[in-house]
């Protein structure tokens, strides 16, 4: 079961990275089931199979060798959604993942959050450099960023982007 909030970013460090992260590369076999394929820094590889939900929803992740990432990218359906994903520790057994999209997602950023329970997920602090909660704005589903036309899918970056700021670090 995968628990998760996922929010709009608005304060953005501009020294990103002293955070570790990985370039993540994924691509939808199909939206209804969710079946997805994903490379991270094209030396992991994993099919996914995602339940219905918002908050809570039901998710199987296996890890598949590189020839069968490469035989099933030839089956993905929309656009092929890339990302650099940084890891940034909140204390106490707690990462937010801060994704930065680029290609035609260029421009996008958004938080996420994976709890143990839904209770911690409702309980949870948001830290001042998150922006609006998207959880359960099914625009903001990768899913459907991957099939959104390219009108809307600008629009959607736009409208991510209209409160972001950039933090000076020292």
């Amino acid at each position: 079961m995968e628990i998760e909030r996922k929010f709009f970013v608005k304060e953005l460090s501009s020294n990103l990275m002293q955070f570790p992260f990985k370039n993540l590369t994924q691509g939808y076999l199909s939206f209804d089931p969710e079946i997805r394929i994903r490379s991270m820094n094209d030396i992991e590889f994993y099919l996914t199979q995602k339940g219905k939900g918002d908050l809570s929803r039901p998710e199987e992740e296996i890890p598949i060798a590189e020839k069968t990432f490469t035989i099933l990218s030839n089956l993905i359906s929309g656009r092929v959604i890339e990302k650099r994903r940084y890891y940034i520790s909140l204390g106490i057994d707690m990462t937010a993942e801060l994704d930065i999209y680029s290609g035609e997602l260029d421009g996008l950023s958004t938080i996420e959050i994976e709890f143990e329970t839904e209770e911690q997920a409702m309980n949870f602090s948001i830290p001042d450099w998150f922006g609006e909660e998207v959880t359960f704005n099914k625009r903001y589903k990768n899913k459907n960023l991957a099939r959104c036309s390219y009108e809307d899918l600008k629009l959607l970056v736009k409208e991510s982007n209209s409160k972001k700021l950039i933090k000076k670090d020292k």
